[in-house]
């Protein structure tokens, strides 16, 4: 089984890493951050207490990942990407915002990011999204509305701008069908939503 490796000029606080993981110069772990297997977090990331990082993820420079930020497997996530949790925040200084942040649960507002999707370079992804399986955040986007599994969106706001297949390669559909030119996956789609088709690849 492959260790953990963190470089000397990393700061790691939490225990929760798993095997195969490699953490760069300058990232900052938190205690509490839970990261998965055959990670790689790359330099100056920062991962807070409370974020869920699942297996296979890769962590870009820069990217900021805070509490109730959950990563399913095998996210990318690109250099300078940014997540936020608080839809409205204050300095917890501010006497009449105090009693807000009494509680965690009175601000904190939680974002997923599904299995395979990709976070561009420099996006800023909004509170309480979900980020579908598969998807494709453009660079730069500002996300402040769910993306389904599948989709491309890009922008300021970030609106959609297409399909991708699990490849990564954009889909074409002709009608409620699609192949990619790839890899020979197939598609369907019903009701706006795209899944992987039982329609055999191509030989």
């Amino acid at each position: 089984m492959k260790k953990v490796f963190i470089h000397p000029k990393a700061l790691v606080e939490t225990r929760s890493i798993g095997p195969g993981t490699k953490v760069w110069a300058f990232a900052h772990v938190m205690d509490g951050a839970k990261v998965g297997s055959r990670c790689n977090v790359c330099g100056h990331c920062f991962i807070e207490s409370g974020a869920e990082v699942g297996d296979d993820c890769i962590i870009k420079n820069g990217a900021l990942i805070w509490d109730g930020v959950t990563l399913e497997d095998a996210v990318f996530v690109g250099p300078g990407a940014v997540f936020t949790n608080d839809p409205r925040p204050r300095s917890r200084g501010l006497p009449e915002a105090a009693p807000r942040y009494a509680r965690r649960e009175a601000w904190l507002v939680r974002t997923t990011v599904r299995a395979g999707a990709s976070i561009g370079a420099a996006a800023v992804i909004l509170p309480g999204v979900e980020i579908g399986a598969f998807a494709m955040v453009a660079a730069g986007a500002v996300v402040t509305r769910s993306v389904p599994p599948f989709g491309v969106v890009a922008g300021v706001p970030a609106r959609p701008a297409g399909w991708v297949c699990a490849c990564g390669s954009g889909l074409r559909f002709s009608g409620d069908r699609a192949r990619c030119s790839a890899c020979g996956k197939a598609y369907e789609r019903h009701s706006g939503k795209v899944s992987f088709s039982k329609a055999r690849r191509n030989p």
